[in-house]
């Protein structure tokens, strides 16, 4: 996510580093510099001019010339005002009524029905009932899509693909009896600059939804803006932003929510169901500049249950067969070089050599005796040797394998204090 944009802005700030004191000039180069980076990632040019003027004036009031670590201040300062660009702070869905309606809006491959089945599943995470519903009668393989969807992550799916104004309120009728909660309209689709179709503006007024989300392509840059325009009259409090986890370079996210007075709810970051995540600017504002996201990296991690061991970790019980149920939850958690991609300064690898490094990694594991995954250390050379033909491997392999579990149980351990072993990062508990 923003790769090349990280990678820019940390350059411009190690320039700045490198002179220690800055004079007003130096801040004034690194300004244009910055400037230079966010116009070339799309980022709408009045949005790029406010922020700047903002962070111009603090430098020039907090005197950030003058302090002890220069860049660093004029860094932090840059962040706090990227997230006010982006909002300031996290919004979240109303979910009022009963049950409450959610309606997708948007330009026609934007990823509406995709963000609906995501949406779906993160809502049941958190213990509502929700109920899918299609409601665009001109793609004909719309309810076809959305119907596979809902099965696929077990979500009960309805179809008001002939007459939406009519089936949508009987089927909330029905919502209500069966006791779901949230029903999810996900609707047409319109071409690029094409306004929505007026019959939309009928059924919202009918249905009165708590939310309705524009859900929009981060891929277009700051074109979003001018697609989104179209859809501001059906009452939209909220957008989605899809497709985070392609070339996205940035100028979707740093623009819209200024352009459109609308907060970002959500982010999609890849085509699983669980590949939704809500929009944190603080957090965006950190992955932009290249300083990564460690809370959410601990968040994803305890979810698929990584940390789970901890208690066993600190009694000195975590053997190989849980490093291995370990290393399965990190591959539940996400793509491993997405995950990896939210470290600070580590470079995200290619996704099929870490799944090659996997595979290796668990033949050598299943190779081993039942004695030597559970106490490890009586594994010398011999053993190494006997490992490593039975899986295929080198013996190198198998004392980097070694390594690692030694690793990750200073990690684990760490994650249950909320820190990373070997670092001054801490994790918000």
């Amino acid at each position: 996510m923003f790769e090349s944009l990280a990678d820019r802005l940390v350059q411009v700030f190690q320039r700045l580093r490198g002179k220690g004191l800055l004079t007003q000039a130096d801040v004034d180069q690194g300004l244009r510099e910055i400037r230079e980076v966010l116009l070339a990632a799309d980022v709408h040019h009045a949005v790029v001019t406010e922020l700047l003027a903002r962070v111009r004036e603090r430098a020039v009031r907090e005197r950030l010339g003058e302090s002890l670590s220069p860049a660093q201040q004029l860094l932090a300062v840059v962040r706090e005002e990227m997230a006010k660009v982006m909002g300031g702070e996290a919004q979240k869905l109303r979910l009022s009524g009963k049950p409450a309606v959610v309606v997708l809006v948007g330009p026609a491959g934007g990823g509406k029905t995709t963000t609906a089945g995501k949406l779906s599943h993160l809502l049941r995470k958190r213990g509502r009932k929700p109920l899918l519903v299609s409601a665009d009668p001109e793609r004909p393989a719309a309810a076809e899509q959305l119907s596979t969807l809902a099965k696929k992550i077990g979500i009960p799916f309805a179809s008001a693909d002939q007459d939406p104004l009519n089936q949508v309120p009987q089927i909330l009728i029905q919502a209500k009896k069966d006791l779901m909660d949230t029903v999810i309209l996900d609707t047409l689709g319109t071409p690029p600059g094409v306004l929505p179709p007026p019959f939309l503006a009928v059924l919202i007024q009918k249905v009165k939804p708590s939310d309705v989300l524009l859900v929009l392509d981060a891929l277009v840059g700051q074109e979003a803006i001018r697609l989104g325009e179209a859809f501001l009259s059906l009452g939209v409090s909220g957008i989605v932003l899809t497709k985070l986890d392609g070339d996205a370079r940035g100028g979707a996210a740093l623009s819209l929510p200024s352009r459109l007075h609308l907060p970002i709810l959500f982010v999609g970051v890849g085509e699983r169901p669980e590949d939704l995540e809500p929009f944190e600017p603080g957090r965006m504002a950190d992955r932009i500049l290249g300083l990564g996201d460690l809370s959410g990296l601990v968040e994803k991690l305890r979810e698929a249950g990584v940390t789970a061991k901890t208690e066993k970790i600190l009694k000195e019980e975590f053997t190989l067969e849980d490093f291995l149920e370990q290393l399965e939850a990190v591959r539940r958690a996400g793509p491993l070089s997405q995950l990896l991609s939210r470290i600070p300064g580590l470079a995200r690898p290619e996704e099929d050599e870490v799944e090659q490094e996997f595979k290796k990694m668990k033949a050598i594991i299943q190779s081993m005796t039942v004695e030597e995954r559970h106490n490890p250390n009586i594994i010398g050379a011999s053993r190494k040797r006997r490992i490593a033909r039975g899986s295929g491997t080198t013996v190198q392999d198998v004392n980097r394998l070694l390594a690692e579990y030694e690793q990750a149980k200073k990690l684990l351990k760490g994650l249950k204090h909320g820190k990373i072993p070997g670092g001054k990062t801490r994790f918000p508990r």
